[in-house]
C-alpha cells in the first residue's frame, strides 16, 4: 500500500438551516472558521495534497484558507458523491489513500484521522467508515454488522426497521478509499433517488461488489463526528471546543478561576502559572507569558504578553507589552503598541501605534496616539498628543526621564527632548529641547465680581 494520502473537503454547500446570509462552513467556533479547524486538523499529517470542494461563496471560502489547499469548483450541487467527483482532475490518477471530511465537522482531531487512516491502510481495506456510538442516534445512517462483527451494509434512519433504529453505532460521514478506485466507482454512482443526487455512500456498494475489503474504524468521541447544520448545534460545536481548549491550558499549569465563562481561541498560547479570571476573551494568535494575571472582562486580539504582567479590565489588539507591566483598569492598546518592561498604563488610557521605553507610566485619563516614549517617563492625567490635522497624521517623540504634566496637549510633529518638563495645562506646538521646561498656557486674570454680570451668572 502506498503512503501518498490525500484529502478531499466538502465545503460547497451553501446551509440553507443557519437562517444566514454568511455560508455554513464560513461560520465560527472559538474564533476559527469551521473549515479553518477540519484544515487545521489535517495541517500535521503530512498530506500529499488537500483539495476542497467549493461552491457557495467559493470566493469567500477560497480568502480564508489561502494557499493551505487546493481548490475545486462544485457550481451546481448534485451530492456529496458528485462534490468529491469535482477532484478528479487533480486526483484520480495518483496512488495511495483519499479521506473524504466535511466542512461542518469542526471537531474531528488529528489522531482520529491520523488512526483511521493507519488502520486503513495496514487492513488492505479499499474503503474505511469512521464510525461512533451515540445516545440518539437519530437521522443517522446505521452501522449494520454480520456475527463476526463486519460491516455488512448503513440504513438510513428512513429507511431502517425498528430493530435497526436501536443501533447506537452511526455513519460519521467521513471515509478513507483507495484513490484510484475511489474515482472508478464515482463513475457508476446513479442518481435514481427522490432527491436525484448522487451520494457518496452508494461507493461502498461498489466497493463491496468487487469483493474488496471495507473496513470501519470506531471513534472514541461521537462529538468528533458532529455536524453542525443550524445555529443551535454551532452553539454546542463552540461549547465542547470551548471545554478542549479550556481544559488543555488548565492541564499545562494555567489556573483558569472560572472556565465556563473564559474564551479562548485555539491559537492561543499561555504559560505556566498565569490566572485567567471570568469573562475575559484570548483571541487569534495572543501570546501569554507566565505568572500574569488577566483580570474580569479583558480582552486581548494578537497579543503578545510577557510574564509577570498584570492586564485589569482592558482591551488589548495587536500589540505587545513587557514583562511585569501593568495595564489598566480600562486601558484600550491598540494598533501596534509596544510597551518595555515595568510599564505603568492605567485608568481610561488610550494608545495607539505607541511604542513606550522601560518604566515609563501613564497613570490615567490620556490618549496617545503615533507616538514614542523613551525609559522612565511620567505622563500626567489628561494628556493628548494631537496626531490628526484632519487630513494626515503625525508623529510625536517624548524623550526619557521627561515629565508631562496634566491637561497637556502634544499638537504633532513634535519632538520632547529627555529631561524636560512640560507644565500643566500647556499646549506645546513647538520642539522642546532636552532638560527645558515649558509652560504654554494663558496667563490666569481674576476679575473679582464680574461673573454676577454675565447672563449666565448666579440669580
Amino acid at each position: 500500500m502506498s503512503n501518498n494520502r490525500y484529502a478531499v473537503i466538502l465545503a460547497a454547500g451553501k446551509g440553507t438551516r443557519m437562517q444566514s446570509k454568511l455560508y455554513k462552513v464560513l461560520h465560527k467556533v472559538c474564533d476559527r472558521t469551521m473549515v479553518e479547524l477540519v484544515l487545521d486538523s489535517l495541517s500535521d499529517l503530512e498530506m500529499q495534497e488537500v483539495i476542497t470542494v467549493v461552491g457557495h461563496g467559493a470566493e469567500r471560502v477560497k480568502e480564508v484558507l489561502g494557499d493551505r489547499t487546493k481548490f475545486v469548483l462544485q457550481a451546481e450541487q448534485l451530492g456529496t458523491a458528485h462534490a468529491v467527483k469535482m477532484a478528479k482532475s487533480e486526483l484520480a490518477d495518483k496512488e495511495g489513500t483519499t479521506i473524504v471530511m466535511y466542512g461542518d465537522t469542526p471537531l474531528i482531531r488529528p489522531e482520529t484521522i491520523n488512526n483511521m487512516l493507519d488502520h486503513h491502510e495496514k487492513s488492505n481495506a479499499k474503503a474505511t467508515v469512521l464510525t461512533a456510538i451515540a445516545d440518539n442516534p437519530f437521522a443517522y445512517g446505521r452501522i449494520i454488522r454480520d456475527v463476526n462483527g463486519k460491516l455488512v451494509k448503513i440504513v438510513e434512519e428512513k429507511d431502517a426497521t425498528d430493530k435497526e433504529k436501536q443501533i447506537k453505532e452511526i455513519n460519521s460521514g467521513i471515509y478513507c478509499f483507495d484513490n484510484k478506485l475511489l474515482f472508478e466507482m464515482l463513475e457508476k454512482v446513479k442518481n435514481d433517488n427522490k432527491q436525484g443526487e448522487y451520494y457518496l455512500p452508494d461507493v461502498l456498494a461498489l466497493v463491496r461488489e468487487q469483493k474488496e475489503i471495507i473496513e470501519t474504524y470506531l471513534c472514541d468521541d461521537f462529538d468528533e463526528t458532529f455536524g453542525v447544520n443550524d445555529r443551535v448545534a454551532l452553539s454546542y460545536a463552540e461549547n465542547v471546543m470551548r471545554n478542549r481548549i479550556n481544559t488543555r491550558h488548565m492541564l499545562a499549569g494555567v489556573t483558569l478561576v472560572d472556565p465556563a465563562n473564559t474564551y479562548i481561541a485555539p491559537n492561543v498560547i499561555i504559560g505556566r502559572d498565569t490566572t485567567i479570571y471570568p469573562n475575559v476573551t484570548l483571541k487569534s494568535n495572543t501570546v501569554i507569558g507566565e505568572d500574569c494575571q488577566i483580570k474580569p472582562n479583558s480582552y486581548l486580539e494578537n497579543a503578545v504578553i510577557g510574564n509577570g504582567v498584570k492586564v485589569l479590565s482592558s482591551t488589548i489588539r495587536d500589540s505587545k507589552i513587557g514583562d511585569k507591566t501593568s495595564v489598566g483598569p480600562y486601558s484600550h492598546i491598540r494598533n501596534n503598541c509596544e510597551l518595555g518592561d515595568n510599564v505603568r498604563v492605567g485608568n481610561f488610557v488610550e494608545l495607539k501605534n505607541t511604542v513606550y521605553g522601560e518604566g515609563s507610566k501613564t497613570a490615567h485619563l490620556s490618549y496617545l496616539g503615533d507616538t514614542t516614549v523613551g525609559a522612565n517617563t511620567n505622563i500626567g492625567c489628561g494628556t493628548i498628543t494631537v496626531n490628526y490635522d484632519g487630513k494626515n497624521k503625525y508623529k510625536t517623540t517624548i524623550g526619557s526621564n521627561t515629565f508631562i504634566g496634566c491637561n497637556s496637549n502634544l499638537i504633532a510633529p513634535l519632538e520632547i527632548g529627555d529631561g524636560a518638563v512640560i507644565a500643566a495645562g500647556s499646549t506645546v506646538t513647538k520642539n522642546v529641547p532636552a532638560d527645558s521646561l515649558v509652560i504654554a498656557r494663558a496667563k490666569q486674570e481674576t476679575k473679582e465680581g464680574y461673573a454676577k454680570k454675565l447672563p449666565a451668572g448666579r440669580k
